[in-house]
């Protein structure tokens, strides 16, 4: 069995995000890191290849990103994945969810893994929907948002979370889950597997490597169009009640969130 992990380089959390208003993107000119939700879909590589239930020859780290994607790669394999694959390509630059889904699905094309993982949402982004993207371009079942995989007779049993409760499904591989955060503890990687994490194979693959076709990629192949940034609202500023009569406080605030319907 192999397992390719999807991975992203996000700007650090630390980092006040601003989107650039000459190209319309996300400005990435700061410190940046290993998307956090991906470490959740990785733990899951590393659990399953444990576990033992199943045979997991491989776990591979796969990105689509620019020369300094290549240190989220290095975290991802300092966390266990075997070995890394990067995309990148001056002509994907630009690319909106639908060209990205369709460019690592055509990496993942050459890779064949029996199982995709992938965290539920990226720390920038935060679309929520390349692992169904993925899914679809690659003809694979999808899931989205599960909390716990369990390996039996060569199927996942997954139970996933959704809007009135949990789901527990059955999936047969082939297939793209996107777990999320509520998976587990990613684990922390020893000094020894940072060290080491260089060392192992790192392919580096352009837009022509895996078939792309440059027409569906980049701006010009984009299905979506940034028209317009408005900056949020202004907040109001907030109502303070003197404590000078403790009784008339309390009317004056129980009033407040009963005109609010918020009791």
């Amino acid at each position: 069995m192999k397992i390719c992990v999807l991975v992203k380089e996000v700007p650090d959390a630390a980092v006040q995000k601003r989107i650039d208003p000459s190209t319309m993107r996300l400005d990435r000119s700061g410190e940046k890191n290993l998307n956090p939700f991906d470490t959740h879909a990785l733990e899951a590589a590393m659990q399953i290849k444990e576990g033992g239930a199943i045979l997991v020859e491989e776990v591979v780290a796969v990105t689509m990103g620019p020369d300094s994607a290549v240190r989220a790669l290095h975290k991802a394999v300092a966390l266990g994945a075997d070995r890394s694959v990067q995309l990148t390509d001056d002509a994907l630059a630009g690319s909106d969810v639908c060209a990205t889904g369709y460019s690592l699905a055509k990496v993942l094309e050459s890779e064949s893994p029996d199982l995709v993982l992938l965290g539920q949402q990226s720390d920038d982004g935060e679309c929520y929907t390349i692992g169904a993207v993925v899914a679809d371009h690659l003809q694979m079942p999808s899931l989205t948002q599960v909390i716990k995989i369990d390996v039996n007779d060569g199927k996942l049993r997954c139970e996933r979370q959704a809007e009135y409760g949990y789901d527990t499904v059955e999936i047969e591989l082939p297939a793209v889950i996107s777990v999320g955060d509520a998976i587990n503890e990613p684990r922390y990687p020893s000094l020894k597997a940072i060290m080491g994490a260089k060392k192992k194979p790192l392919d580096n693959k352009g837009a022509g490597d895996v078939g792309i076709d440059a027409s569906q990629v980049g701006e010009a192949g984009s299905k979506t169009k940034v028209l317009a940034l408005n900056p949020p609202p202004a907040k109001e500023a907030g109502e303070i009640i003197e404590d000078e009569d403790t009784n008339e406080t309390v009317e004056k605030i129980v009033a407040w969130l009963d005109e609010r319907k918020l009791i």
